[in-house]
C-alpha cells in the first residue's frame, strides 16, 4: 500500500500531525498500536505559545471578536502557575490572544485531533504495531512494515513522522542516536480513594523527604504524584503496586496515610533524552520520540504540539513540490534548541526541589524572584515558550538580516476591504500570509507575483499594533520576513519553490 506520509504513533502529537497534513491535502496514513484512546490520566496543560499556534490553525477557538483599541501589546493579569513547586509565577499573554494556560486532558485532545484527521481524509489504522522502517535512497521513499489485526502490512511512503513515544521504534530503526541523562530520582503516580478524605489536602507538599502533589477529581478520587530524591528505583520499568504507593506517600508525609481503591498506578523519573537530530533523511521525529524530560512545569505536551505545528506545513509543501531548498532543514534547527531548553529548565527545577536545608536559602531567593515582575517575565516566557525566537533562515552571505524575522506575530485587529478581521483568522486557512499594510506595503506586491499559488495576500490599513509596512508570516504565526533585511523575493525563494529568483543569486 502507498501513501505520501506515514505517521507512526497516535497520541495527541501524532494525531495532530496527521490532521494537519490531511488538511493540506496530503495522502496520510497513521499507524497506532493501541486499539483506542487511553483514558489514563496524563498531561493536562497547554501553555500559551501552543494555545496561540493551535488557535491559528483552527484547532482551538479564537478570542471573541470584535475587540477594539490598540491593546494588542498589553498583557493580561495572567494565569497563576509555579516554578519547581514554588508559587508566585504568572503566565501572561497579550490581551488579544487566548487565555495563556489551557487545562485539557490529553485524551480529549487526542480524540479531537483524531476526529479532525479522519474528517480531512487521513487513514487511521489502530492495532498496527510498526516493526520496520527502511529508507530507500533510489526510490526516494521509505518502506514501513507493521503487524496488524489481519497480519503483516507494508506501506511505501515518501516521508515518515515518528510520534511513537519515548521508546520510539522509528528513532531506533532510523539509527538516530540520543544524548541522555540517567535517572537520579524515583517518582510514583496514581489515583486513589483515601480512607480519610482530609488526610491529604490538595496542592504541593514539601517535606524533608520529598514532595507529594495531590489533586481531587469529580469521582472523589485523589490523584497523587510523589518525588523521592534518595535515588533512582532499582528497576524503574517494574509496575508499582498500591501498597508501594501507600508506603511511599506515608514515608514522605511522615505519617500513615491509608488508601482504598487505586487506579492508573505508574512510575516515572528524571531520565531525559534528546535525539541528536530530529531528521534523518526522510524520517522526522516529534514529541517524546525526539525529547523526554522530567514532567515538571507541564511543558511536555506543549512542546510536542509545537513540534507538530512546526513540521506539518513544511512537510506538506515538500510533498506538493512547493518547499524551498532549505525549508525541511529548518525543522531540526528550530525545534532541537527549544527541546534542549525544556530539558535544561526541568533539570534546574528538579535541583530546586531536592530536599535538604542547604537548598532552603536558594529556594528563598527564587521565591523572592518570583515575586518580582521582571522574574515573572523571564520564567513565564521560558515555561510558556513565548520567549522562543527562531534562528535566521536567510543565508548570512546575503549580507543583511531582518531583526523581526523569527519572532512571533501576536494577534491584532486588521481592517481590510471586506471588513475587520485579525491575524488568527487570516492564518486559519493554513497558507503563508503576505500582509501588506497601506500604500507602502502595496509596493511589495510585485515581488511576490511568482508565489501567488502558495501565498495568501491580504491588504489592510496600517495599524500601530503591527508596526510594519509588510510582513511574510508563516502558518504557525512566526514572521519569516519584514522590511529592513533581505528583499522579499529572496526570503520567498528560501522558503518556497516556484520563484524566478534565488536567495544566493
Amino acid at each position: 500500500m502507498r501513501a505520501q506520509v506515514a505517521v507512526v504513533g497516535g497520541g495527541p502529537v501524532g494525531m495532530l500531525v496527521a490532521a494537519e497534513l490531511a488538511a493540506y491535502g496530503v495522502d496520510t496514513v497513521l499507524l497506532e498500536s493501541r486499539a483506542d484512546v487511553s483514558e489514563r490520566p496524563k498531561a493536562t496543560t497547554l501553555h500559551a505559545r501552543a494555545v496561540q499556534c493551535l488557535a491559528r490553525r483552527g484547532h482551538l477557538p479564537a478570542p471573541a471578536a470584535p475587540y477594539a483599541g490598540p491593546g494588542a501589546r498589553g498583557a493580561r493579569t495572567g494565569s497563576p502557575f509555579h516554578f519547581a513547586g514554588l508559587p508566585g509565577l504568572f503566565i501572561t499573554a497579550p490581551e488579544t490572544e487566548p487565555e495563556p494556560i489551557l487545562k485539557c486532558p490529553q485524551a480529549r485532545l487526542e480524540r479531537q485531533f483524531e476526529e479532525r484527521a479522519r474528517e480531512a481524509g487521513a487513514r487511521i489504522l489502530r492495532e498496527h504495531r510498526v516493526t520496520g522502517v527502511v529508507q530507500d535512497e533510489e526510490a526516494d521513499g521509505v518502506r514501513i512494515t507493521a503487524e496488524g489485526p489481519q497480519g503483516p502490512v507494508v506501506y511505501d511512503v515518501r516521508y515518515v513522522v515518528g510520534a511513537d513515544g519515548a521508546r520510539s521504534t522509528v528513532r531506533e530503526r532510523a539509527g538516530i542516536a540520543s544524548d541522555t541523562h540517567p535517572a537520579t530520582i524515583s517518582a510514583l503516580m496514581g489515583a486513589v480513594r483515601l480512607a480519610e478524605p482530609d488526610a491529604l489536602a490538595p496542592g504541593w507538599h514539601r517535606t524533608p523527604r520529598g514532595w507529594i502533589v495531590a489533586k481531587g477529581d469529580a469521582e472523589g478520587m485523589t490523584h497523587i504524584r510523589t518525588l523521592n530524591c534518595a535515588g533512582a528505583h532499582a528497576d524503574r520499568h517494574l509496575p508499582p503496586t498500591q501498597e508501594e504507593l501507600r508506603r511511599e506517600v506515608s514515608w514522605i508525609a511522615g505519617r500513615e496515610i491509608a488508601m482504598g481503591e487505586a487506579r492508573w498506578l505508574g512510575r516515572f523519573s528524571d531520565f531525559s533524552r534528546l535525539a541528536r537530530t530530529f531528521r534523518e533523511g526522510r524520517v522526522f521525529l516529534v514529541g517524546d520520540a525526539a525529547h523526554v524530560h522530567f514532567p515538571i512545569g507541564g511543558q511536555g505536551l506543549s512542546t510536542g504540539v509545537l513540534d507538530a505545528l512546526n513540521l506539518a506545513w513544511k512537510l506538506a509543501l515538500a510533498v506538493r513540490g512547493e518547499a524551498g531548498p532549505q525549508l525541511l532543514g529548518t525543522y531540526d534547527a528550530e525545534r532541537r534548541p527549544v527541546a534542549r531548553r525544556v530539558i535544561e529548565n526541568t533539570r534546574a527545577q528538579l535541583a530546586l526541589m531536592r530536599p535538604g536545608p542547604e537548598l532552603d536559602a536558594l529556594r528563598g531567593v527564587f521565591s523572592g524572584l518570583l515575586a518580582q515582575e521582571g522574574a515573572q517575565g523571564h520564567l513565564g516566557g521560558l515555561i510558556s515558550a513565548q520567549d522562543t525566537v527562531l534562528p535566521a533562515v536567510l543565508p548570512a552571505r546575503s549580507g543583511r538580516s531582518c531583526p523581526s524575522a523569527g519572532t512571533f506575530l501576536h494577534n491584532a485587529v486588521l481592517t481590510t476591504s471586506t471588513g475587520e478581521t485579525d491575524v488568527i483568522r487570516l492564518l486559519q486557512g493554513g497558507r503563508p500570509l503576505l500582509l501588506l499594510l497601506g500604500e507602502k506595503g502595496a509596493g511589495h506586491r510585485e515581488e511576490a507575483r511568482d508565489w501567488d499559488g502558495i501565498l495568501r495576500v491580504v491588504r489592510a490599513r496600517p495599524t500601530p499594533d503591527v508596526p510594519y509596512e509588510a510582513l511574510l508570516v508563516r502558518p504557525d504565526g512566526y514572521i519569516a520576513w519584514a522590511p529592513g533585511g533581505a528583499d522579499l523575493a529572496d526570503a520567498l525563494s528560501v522558503y518556497f519553490a516556484g520563484g524566478a529568483r534565488t536567495a544566493c543569486r
